[in-house]
């Protein structure tokens, strides 16, 4: 699913305009990145969390030179989906 799928579904379920929709959207997106950024978390209940996670130093090799390299610690944006969430889809998605 895309963005552009989810502002078609919202907009056909909500009856707004696909615009407003979509500038809603954007806001949303430009705000969690804006938390994160920032060092915040951002948590929706029922839904999930938007969280920074620290990835430790560790060593990497470079293929192409054969050599190691260093790789320092770093933070990335991460998802953790709500217990009910993670229920939901454990039980209406079929493992294939």
């Amino acid at each position: 699913m895309t963005k552009a799928d989810i502002v078609s579904k919202i907009s056909d379920k909500s009856g707004i305009e696909k615009t407003d929709v979509l500038a809603t959207v954007e806001a949303f997106m430009k705000e969690v990145k804006g938390a994160l950024e920032s060092g915040e978390n951002v948590y929706l209940r029922g839904f999930g969390s938007f969280i920074i996670k620290t990835r430790a130093e560790k060593t990497g090799r470079n293929i192409s030179k054969n050599t190691t390299i260093k790789i320092p610690a770093h933070n990335i944006p991460a998802f953790k989906p709500a217990k009910t969430f993670m229920e939901a889809v454990k039980s209406k998605v079929l493992v294939e």
